[in-house]
């Protein structure tokens, strides 16, 4: 098996208010995930601690003074992100987990990995948190992959939210593809399609907002027209997912209508690009997932499709759901992106 599962049992100790989305349940549940990949003789490794080193590549020095201020105490740093004594040191172990996560597959001991991290990352901007999330994983991880030879790192965020702090982190890098499906409008409020980028790096952000309501088949326009095509013509050296399932039609979070299938779709896409351009290099971070049975489900699915070794054909579910989004999302990519890739 080719997959690895970096996870930590410290992950539930990030306490928040009851009611709180952010649960400790959820964090159970990724326990439960790896429990079972680990009865299947799958390995998990617990991670260590992201260094200041590590983090100071995509956040400012004021941030990382502020959480570590913040290390042993329970805070409301934001309307909706909060902290509990060990947040910190917990949030320390997500960045180092999606950090191990892409030495595994960067060093060649394993060709994917799966970081099964908590809190999540990818609102969290350089300078503050924001959205449930501390620090930024996947662009901790991102800038970890540049100090092991990657020269180019694509990202591909298929949680339902903006990865807000990921697209400001990256927006001026050219060596950085970042692309995003979300709910559009909808909360942080960024991920239009005209958000391409700045100067040297213009056309490497990637935003596909989608209307509430959008199905499978409108993921898998927006995938096979635009997604896979930008990525073969970026030829990343290694691909990393911000692995989020709160677009799950059972989510309470948000109004999108994607399925457990679906989900396994997109990934299996993003699984056979990578064996193209990047000799199957693949790293996922957990994201966003708040309908506890859904997660589980795409987790446990994600795992079975990021394991199998052999080539696999990328089935996308029959849907019977007729709607546009997908379609309209599409042409707002040509209009904002023509002049830096071929969008079919």
């Amino acid at each position: 098996m080719s997959l690895i599962l970096i996870s930590s049992e410290r992950f539930a100790e990030h306490m928040t208010p009851p009611g709180h989305p952010e649960s400790p349940e959820r964090a159970e549940v990724m326990d439960v995930v790896a429990a079972g990949w680990r009865g299947r003789g799958g390995e998990v490794v617990a991670p260590r601690e992201a260094t200041r080193e590590q983090l100071a590549r995509v956040h400012t020095p004021e941030h990382l003074r502020r959480m570590a201020e913040a290390n042993g105490v329970a805070l409301a740093l934001d309307p909706d992100t909060y902290t509990s004594p060990e947040t910190y040191e917990v949030a320390l172990l997500s960045a180092g987990a999606a950090i191990d996560a892409v030495e595994r597959v960067m060093g060649g001991s394993h060709k994917r990995a799966l970081a099964l991290s908590r809190p999540p990352g990818h609102h969290a901007e350089r300078d503050r948190v924001m959205g449930f999330c501390i620090f930024n994983n996947v662009a901790v991880a991102a800038a970890h992959a540049r100090t092991l030879g990657a020269r180019r790192v694509a990202i591909v965020d298929y949680d339902v939210h903006h990865g807000n702090g990921t697209q400001h982190i990256f927006e001026h890098d050219p060596d950085t593809l970042y692309v995003s499906t979300h709910q559009y409008p909808y909360y942080p409020g960024t991920g239009a399609a005209d958000e391409v980028g700045y100067g040297a790096a213009a056309g490497r952000t990637v935003n596909l907002p989608l209307e509430v309501g959008a199905t499978d088949d409108d993921y898998r326009e927006v995938f096979e027209a635009v997604v896979l095509p930008v990525l073969r013509q970026f030829r990343p050296d290694l691909v990393l997912v911000s692995a989020g399932f709160d677009a799950h039609v059972r989510d309470p979070l948000a109004g999108m209508r994607v399925t457990t299938a679906g989900f396994v779709a997109m990934t299996a896409a993003l699984r056979a690009v990578a064996e193209e351009v990047c000799e199957g290099r693949l790293a996922a971070v957990v994201e966003g997932g708040y309908d506890l049975r859904a997660l589980r489900e795409c987790l446990e699915a994600v795992v079975d499709l990021l394991a199998f070794d052999e080539a696999l054909a990328v089935q996308w579910p029959a849907c019977d759901i007729a709607s546009s989004r997908g379609r309209d999302t599409v042409r707002q990519a040509k209009s904002s992106l023509a002049k830096y890739w071929t969008i079919l």
